[in-house]
């Protein structure tokens, strides 16, 4: 099927491999959904493995990451033909959830990008933390993390993608956090977590909301992606729209770092560099970008007025605040960090735009920040590694000692600053593209894209140039090269991206047409050139861009004294603001357990029944659901009986003057109820009663008499008219909620099924034993648990406040100096 104007509509699309059975379904689905469980086997073994191997573990585990993107290759052809690829496995199907996956041109383009770069991390990796003694936990967490980035890009499903979209999360607090010596590293792991791990939660909701309105669009309603994405009109004509919108905007917003989110990302540096170059550069912080890529059908198009300008609002100003701090920088992974914010802004930004060519751009972009940024953070870790410094003020001089790390330099400079012969070139004029002939308001968008663009080139030149031109430094080491397993990485992957950038044909075809068309829901016509076109525009705003780049660069030094003035003078930043905050939720969480886990038993027990009177009793306030007072029955002689043993029981507990008198006359109640049960037909209701009633009796008595406390309720007037009242208040709520309950016709759905399967399926004929045992097995597990644990708790109470047997009934009575101690306690 041909995606051209005929069919405008690319969600159109065949689904090659059907969920109900299709020619390759048999062969496809298991190994499609394989691919992100793989990584999590190989970070079972890979432990193992570096135990076995050292360092040569890396070569070895990045065989996963090799034979996906090897399998996934095969997909090529076919999705360049406009086809999709399904694959589904039940999950829990009362819900409605599948394990499904769905392969079109964006998600084959990511989990190229996440397993071609992750198979040169895993060899890098094993060189870069060679004789770490903790390197096959680091390489199971970079593994872990590959699955789970897989499985966001490839999941179909919204709750099987909001597991792996946290699983991301978690992974990369341990990652972040690997070095956990180090307080800064603890701190970055912490921070990362709750702001990713807090959008997360909030996209949770936006996702739930999205499926409570698809059967407004899907009979029946749908988790699946790839069954919303044509009714995106329908959805933006809803009252849910917004609150989706939003929703999911905070979502990917804290993943891609993006304003005001956009502090966790430089902190994350504190991360080893494989890890920076994988989860904060080429995978993980594009997740955001992702999502917004796969939902702009659904939530964007050329009405979405509101995605427009938030988009493009919050991408331009994260992108011109990446840009402009990453200047400030002189650390190598905090210049490449910030420049990340800075590109990640840029492609939420052309998203937001929403043009072909912006749309365009934007996944040219991707292709080359993925590439690019990867392989520059590599070559920090080169530097790194062998001058034992990342300040660039302190580096230079180095082309000598390291010509390859050079070399991989230059290729990844090239692309960032969007020079010919490169995909940033490409990207750069699509994107520009995007801009033309617009309205003023697009022009200006172009203007903030133009010296962003030129910011970042700045940079790329610093990096490319600084270390390895000029006077030579002293530098903590020897300067020396890496070994081939850390500096063949860059270097492929530099080259990688030049041939993209020269063989645009190829990369058109393969690469930009699917997956743009799959994020612009339309076919698009690629019409990429090797050679600039001078009679267009984009070609003289890349111009301009460049003399800006070169201009930024030799005023490097000034603009960056200029922003650290500035800055200073300004005092305050995200972290401190963030720090503020956790400082706050710490003081407030204090507080709040003060009040309401203080070591005082009668204050939770006023907490319980005043919310337990709460509970029941707001609703029936707020609804208006008072019970209607029927005329009130004459009991017999008997029933009457049984009330008066409840009423002499509950006045003997009232005029009780010490507890154990108290707690034995709660029994005369207890027995109360045991007869209620006897007279109204359930004698095993009631023999149980009478156990309970016995055994806490005479449990609570024994412990009563072996603690010397002092015994007499001291209870002030006051004080015994609020236990009172709150306990009147209790009595009437459960009432009241009685009467309500009687009101209403008994449902005997459960007592039937009880009833029918009590013998056939729990094989026992007491249907009260077989709900207590079977039908609420792990119910009872849970309360018999409670009991145990506090009655171990009681025990081990008993014999710290004793001293050990001397104090059992019978013991000599202690002095009144014990006695005072013991009341005090």
């Amino acid at each position: 099927m041909n995606g051209d104007d005929s069919n405008p509509r690319w969600g159109a699309l065949p689904v090659l491999c059907l969920r109900d059975g299709g020619p390759l379904t048999e062969s496809l689905v298991f190994s499609v959904a394989f691919v992100p469980i793989a990584p999590f086997l190989a970070a079972i073994l890979a432990p193992f493995i570096h135990r076995l191997l050292g360092a040569a573990a890396g070569w070895v585990l990045a065989i996963v990451p090799a034979g996906i993107f090897i399998f996934l290759l095969r997909f090529i052809g076919p999705v360049a033909d406009h086809q999709a690829f399904a694959a589904s496995l039940s999950w829990i199907p009362d819900y409605g959830i599948t394990y499904s996956f769905f392969i079109d041109g964006l998600s084959l383009t990511f989990a190229l990008l996440i397993s071609g770069i992750g198979t040169v991390i895993m060899v890098y990796s094993g060189a870069y933390l060679k004789g770490h003694v903790h390197q096959g936990r680091f390489l199971s967490f970079m593994l872990m993390f590959m699955g789970s980035m897989l499985g966001i890009v490839l999941a179909d499903d919204m709750m099987l993608l909001f597991v792996f979209w946290e699983l991301t999360t978690i992974t990369s607090f341990l990652l972040i956090g690997f070095d956990h010596s180090r307080e800064a590293a603890r701190r970055a792991a912490i921070q990362a977590l709750v702001v990713t791990g807090g959008g997360g939660l909030v996209l949770l909701a936006g996702l739930a909301l999205l499926h409570l309105w698809s059967p407004e669009a899907v009979p029946g309603g749908t988790w699946l992606i790839s069954a919303l994405r044509n009714h995106g009109d329908l959805l933006r004509e809803s009252a849910l729209y917004l609150p989706i919108l939003l929703m999911v905007l905070v979502g990917a917003f804290t993943k891609s770092a993006q304003f005001p989110f956009q502090f966790w990302l430089p902190n994350a540096m504190e991360a080893p560099t494989p890890v920076s170059a994988f989860l904060h550069s080429a995978t993980m912080v594009k997740g955001g970008v992702y999502l917004l890529m796969r939902l702009n059908p659904l939530l964007g198009g050329e009405s979405a007025g509101v995605w427009h300008v938030l988009l493009i609002t919050f991408g331009g100003i994260t992108l011109l605040w990446g840009a402009t701090l990453a200047l400030r920088q002189t650390d190598l992974k905090q210049m490449l960090a910030q420049t990340t914010v800075a590109s990640l802004g840029l492609m939420v930004l052309l998203v937001g735009q929403g043009t072909e060519a912006a749309i365009a751009g934007a996944v040219l972009y991707l292709v080359a920040h993925a590439a690019y940024k990867g392989g520059l953070f590599l070559v920090a870790g080169l530097i790194d590694h062998g001058t034992g410094t990342r300040e660039i003020t302190e580096l230079g001089g180095l082309l000598k000692q390291m010509p390859l790390t050079f070399a991989a330099a230059v290729l990844g400079a090239l692309s960032m600053a969007g020079l010919p012969l490169s995909i940033g070139f490409l990207a750069k004029e699509e994107m520009y593209l995007g801009f033309v002939g617009g309205d003023p308001w697009a022009y200006l968008i172009m203007a903030a894209v133009v010296i962003g663009n030129a910011l970042m080139m700045a940079v790329a030149l610093a990096i490319a140039v600084l270390p390895f031109i000029g006077e030579r430094t002293n530098t903590p080491k020897s300067p020396h090269e890496g070994p081939v397993a850390m500096t063949a990485g860059p270097v492929l992957i530099g080259l990688t991206a030049l041939a993209g950038g020269v063989l645009t044909g190829w990369l058109g075809e393969v690469f930009l047409v699917p997956t743009g068309s799959t994020v612009f829901n339309a076919a698009m016509h690629p019409h990429l050139s090797l050679v600039p076109d001078f009679a267009a525009l984009p070609v003289y705003v890349s111009i301009l861009t460049w003399a800006l780049g070169f201009l930024f660069f030799f005023k490097l030094g000034e603009i960056r004294t200029g922003l650290k003035a500035l800055l200073d003078r300004v005092g305050w930043t995200f972290d401190r603001i963030f720090d503020a905050m956790m400082s706050g939720l710490v003081r407030g969480s204090y507080a709040v357990t003060q009040v309401l886990q203080n070591g005082r038993l009668e204050i939770y027990l006023y907490i319980v029944f005043v919310g337990f009177v709460l509970a029941i009793g707001t609703p029936i306030v707020m609804t208006q659901a008072w019970p209607v007072i029927t005329a009130w029955q004459q009991p017999t002689f008997y029933e009457a009986g049984v009330m008066l043993i409840a009423l002499i029981g509950l006045g003997t507990v009232l005029a009780a003057k010490t507890r154990l008198v108290a707690i034995v006359s709660l029994g005369i109640q207890g027995f109360a109820v045991a007869l209620t049960f006897m007279l109204f037909g359930a004698p095993d209701l009631s023999f149980t009663q009478f156990m309970v009633e016995i055994l806490s009796v005479v449990i609570l008595a024994l412990v009563m008499t072996r603690l010397y406390l002092d015994q007499r309720d001291r209870r002030s007037g006051g004080e015994m008219l609020r236990d009172g009242g709150l306990a009147l208040l209790g009595g009437a709520a459960v009432s009241v909620l009685l009467l309500v309950i009687l009101q209403y016709p008994l449902d005997m759905r459960l007592t039937e099924l009880f009833a029918a399967t009590s013998v056939p399926i729990a094989h026992g004929r007491n249907i009260v034993n077989v709900i207590l045992v079977d039908y609420r097995g792990l119910d009872t597990l849970g309360e018999i648990s409670v009991v145990m644990t506090a009655g171990i708790a009681i025990f081990a109470l008993i014999r710290m406040r004793g001293g050990g047997p001397q104090t059992g009934i019978g013991a000599k009575k202690p002095d009144e100096k014990q006695q005072a101690k013991g009341a005090d306690a």
